[in-house]
């Protein structure tokens, strides 16, 4: 006998694929293996017993001429009948008229029904599995029970919903899950009771042994972090197509049409099956007899088991029709997640479609509480919380402390780099003055920020951040400090108009004040105290936002990174400003709205076009100009009305293409810091000893030949650059140079430094840049007091 057994790899599946079976395919599933155990055990029955017993019919004729019946008295004839006719046919003949009676006489239904029901139960079975199988839906399918199962049994998915629940964690934790519901007087709802239910599957230490509850063990966190990851992944490669909702219509038909053709034939053969049969063959010369009765042996059991087959057929197809109707009448590519977004809370969970789509309406058949679960892992509100508990679980209070530097401003400042958010922990370091982020993105500042009483300095490299209403109210009070640098209009702050007690600003990113382009720097009016701003952007004018704060501005500066700057009218209007910085503008001449900044003590024309500098005439009614930053530009001549700037102390002329330097230059005798490196100087001035007050002086990267005496005159000079000339003799007058520290004669032709080099009592041998060998040069003595320290 064949055991059912054998036919189990047709039903059987890993037991977490039941999620995906709905109860119309569990019922079917146990349809189909009763109609199989009916295949097998007619089949059984085939392969067992007889199949047919036929008897021959005797005929009249036969009688009479049949010579084998002897005359015997009446009363032996008699005991003789009742043994039974003899027929004269042995065990052989017999069977060959079974086996033609049955192949001939016997309804092909009778014959083959067990083979049918088992055939056809079979193409049942591998239909009502097939999608599981068909490599197109199958890796798909593995996947999403892979993730679902994690996302279920996930101790961040009962910790979301008991939150939204609003659930007290510490209070649960304390106390039995049982005596918790009463000892809290929360009613018995069903969300409480699938809350439950889930923390049923999270392992005990993570209930008991956890000292915090709210705090996750970092491996969970890990976990939970790669499942989110993963659900974006799957739902981005399953929304794509439909072949899983195909699949299942497909086979859902094919049940359907093969339960038509079932009960179409054996409604009307099952009729066929009968216990009697009438046999004609043509045998009589082998065996005498022509005619013959039959008995089809397991006919009357066939028959009962066929109409048993058929009704269970009737109800499977049933099913189908219904599993049809499901199919088409409702919209199983379109999945919203309303009803859990409602009982959560959780308000950004997105609706989802297609293959996605169809696998969660399966589910909710089975058991809508694994999409309540599945959905947490949907929620970027969620996914943010797991990453903020997991932030504030690496990035400890005391670790951001050992992080604190201070920076140029004179404050403690914590950088934060590439993080998913702003750790909580950050708020317990109290004593933080500044506070940097960079690339950080959707999170938002807390009012907890409010407890940062020091925090005076922010600044936001390409982040998007939203603020908390209270957080707002206590930077307008107390941030002094504002850096903000965006690819995005999105990471530029609208809070940051509001600013009222805000004195720097520094803005980097791509603004435009062309009207037609979008005004994109709104009114800064509301900043009263704003004294510097710094602007990197793309300006072709100057925005009418920085006129709104022209009255108490001290200190502007433009890096329009080779945009050209054309319209400088507005600059007349900042009556105030002390530092004025035009940088990288494509200026060719010296804009003559600077001359009316009567107030000005610092110019920083940087990267600029200029090719002549007439205009410095008009300088001489800046009389409080004390710093001239004209590096970095075309500047082929100094003209000698540069004499006028008399209360000029610094001087940048570097990066040029200078090749003469006027007398002129020398009679602004207050220079202090002269910088004339990276041009084309051949000669040096005899004049340059005027400037008694020079204390930095550079020549390098010229083409000098010579040093004049006088400059050795400039007792005050600390620095003196002259490497990357021509030079090839030192005057021992350097000497007269006492508070030199650092000199650089590197590049040049030197043959030997003079010994009177060792009178320059301050510059040590970490100031003097030259070659090695030429150090070698000076004596010994002089060599060691150098070196020493």
């Amino acid at each position: 006998m064949i055991p059912v057994t054998e036919f189990r790899q047709f039903t059987e599946q890993q037991p977490a694929f039941r999620v995906l079976k709905p109860w119309w395919d569990v019922f079917t599933d146990y349809l189909s293996v009763i109609m199989l155990m009916i295949g097998v055990f007619g089949c059984t029955l085939q392969v067992m017993q007889d199949k047919i017993i036929c008897l021959p019919q005797r005929t009249n004729q036969t009688e009479l001429t049949n010579p084998s019946v002897p005359l015997t008295p009446v009363s032996s004839v008699t005991v003789r009948e009742l043994k039974g006719l003899k027929t004269n046919l042995d065990i052989q003949q017999y069977s060959y008229i079974n086996q033609m009676c049955y192949e001939k006489a016997l309804h092909w239904y009778a014959k083959y029904f067990p083979y049918l029901v088992l055939i056809h139960t079979i193409i049942f079975m591998v239909c009502s599995n097939f999608w599981f199988k068909f490599p197109g839906s199958s890796s798909k399918i593995e996947h999403f029970i892979s993730i679902l199962g994690k996302c279920f049994d996930s101790p961040w998915t009962t910790r979301a919903l008991s939150e939204v629940s609003g659930e007290n964690p510490e209070e649960k934790d304390n106390k039995k899950n049982s005596a918790s519901r009463s000892n809290l007087n929360i009613p018995a709802t069903e969300g409480n009771l699938e809350m439950t239910q889930s923390l049923r599957s999270i392992p005990e230490k993570i209930v008991v042994d956890k000292p915090a509850p709210s705090v996750l063990d970092k491996k969970e966190g890990e976990q939970a972090k790669a499942l989110f990851e993963k659900v974006k992944k799957f739902r981005l490669h399953v929304e794509e197509g439909d072949i899983l909702y195909m699949m299942y219509v497909r086979q859902t038909v094919v049940k359907v049409f093969k339960f038509i053709l079932i009960v179409s034939y054996s409604s009307v053969l099952v009729s066929k099956v009968k216990f009697t049969v009438r046999c004609t063959v043509d045998t009589q010369e082998m065996t005498g007899y022509q005619h013959f009765f039959c008995n089809h042996t397991t006919a009357h059991l066939f028959s009962k088991l066929s109409y048993c087959y058929l009704c269970f057929v009737i109800v499977y197809g049933l099913t189908c029709l219904y599993t049809s109707y499901w199919l088409f009448y409702r919209s199983l590519k379109e999945y919203s997640f309303e009803y859990v977004r409602q009982e959560t809370g959780i308000d950004d969970i997105p609706d989802v479609k297609n293959d996605f789509a169809f696998m969660l309406h399966m589910i909710d058949q089975y058991d809508p509480l694994y999409s309540k679960r599945f959905a947490v892992f949907l929620s970027e509100v969620s996914e943010n919380k797991l990453k903020q508990l997991n932030l504030n679980h690496e990035w400890t209070a005391d670790k951001l402390r050992q992080k604190l530097l201070t920076n140029s401003n004179n404050r403690l400042e914590l950088q934060l780099f590439m993080l998913s958010g702003l750790p909580d922990t950050i708020f317990e370091v109290t004593e933080l003055q500044s506070l940097k982020l960079e690339i950080i993105n959707n999170v938002t500042i807390p009012a907890a920020i409010a407890q940062l009483e020091d925090l005076q300095e922010l600044s936001l490299y390409q982040c998007s951040l939203k603020i908390h209403s209270a957080a707002t109210s206590f930077l307008k009070e107390n941030l002094k400090v504002l850096r903000v640098k965006f690819d995005d209009m999105r990471e530029l702050p609208q809070w940051l108009y509001v600013l009222r007690s805000l004195e720097e600003l520094h803005l980097i990113g791509a603004l435009c004040s062309d009207a037609s382009k979008n005004v994109t720097l709104d009114s800064l009016r509301e900043l009263k105290s704003l004294k510097i701003l710094t602007l990197r952007s793309n300006f072709t004018k100057i925005p009418q936002s920085i006129v709104d704060v022209a009255s108490h501005l001290q200190r502007l500066c433009i890096c329009n990174d080779g945009t050209k700057l054309v319209m400088l009218n507005n600059l007349k209007k900042m009556v105030n400003l002390i530092e004025l910085e035009l940088v990288h503008c494509d200026l060719e001449r010296i804009p003559h709205a600077i001359f009316s900044l009567s107030n000005l003590q610092t110019l920083d024309l940087k990267e600029n076009n200029i090719r002549s500098i007439e205009e410095i005439i008009s300088f001489q009614h800046l009389r409080k100009l004390v710093c001239l930053k004209l590096w970095h530009n075309s500047i082929t001549f100094i003209p000698e009305h540069i004499k006028k700037l008399g209360s000029l102390e610094r001087l940048y002329l570097s990066h040029n293409k200078i090749e003469i330097l006027p007398s002129h230059l020398f009679l602004c005798n207050k220079l202090r810091y002269l910088d004339l490196s990276n041009n084309d100087i051949r000669f040096i001035p005899p004049e340059v000893g005027v400037l008694q007050s020079l204390q930095y002086f550079s020549v390098s990267c010229n083409k000098i030949e010579n040093i004049p005496d006088e400059l050795f005159f400039c007792k005050k000079l600390k620095t003196l650059k002259l490497g990357r000339n021509s030079l090839s003799i030192l005057s021992p007058k350097i000497s007269y140079l006492s508070a030199l520290t650092h000199l650089e004669l590197k590049g040049n032709h030197f043959e030997f430094l003079p010994a009177e080099l060792g009178c320059c009592r301050s510059l040590k041998r970490s100031g003097l840049v030259i070659e090695d060998a030429l150090f070698e040069t000076l004596p010994s003595d002089i060599r060691e007091q150098m070196q020493t320290e």
